[in-house]
């Protein structure tokens, strides 16, 4: 069996990126604390999260989506105070940033 030890793979251009075509990979992801300090706790293609106020955040993309019509999906939830995890998906209107609020069921910020 061989072993491919890489740090960089490019097209065979030689500068741009590679296209996966046999993958469907995730393009982004953040793992945040979106309630009390917004601490990233691991993250892939995200420049920042910025604190908008309680359970209200904007995530900026570190590479943007190819157009504003790209879907998010999530999960939310799980405090002491409130076991119930919700999940989250919809469009973004943005192909840089996506806002994030997670709400209550009775349907103020958490």
């Amino acid at each position: 069996m061989s072993t491919l030890k890489a740090d960089t793979i490019v097209a065979s251009d030689g500068s741009s990126p590679v296209t996966l075509t046999k993958q469907s990979a995730a393009k982004a992801w953040v793992h945040f604390d979106n309630l009390s300090s917004n601490v990233t706790r691991g993250s892939f293609s995200i420049s920042s999260v910025t604190d908008n106020g309680t359970g209200d955040s904007t995530v900026t993309l570190s590479n943007a989506m190819t157009d504003a019509f790209s879907c998010i999906a999530g999960l939310t939830g799980y405090s002491t105070s409130d076991p119930n995890s919700r999940f989250q998906s919809g469009c973004i209107p943005s192909s840089t940033t996506v806002r994030v609020e997670q709400v209550t069921h009775a349907g103020s910020n958490a």
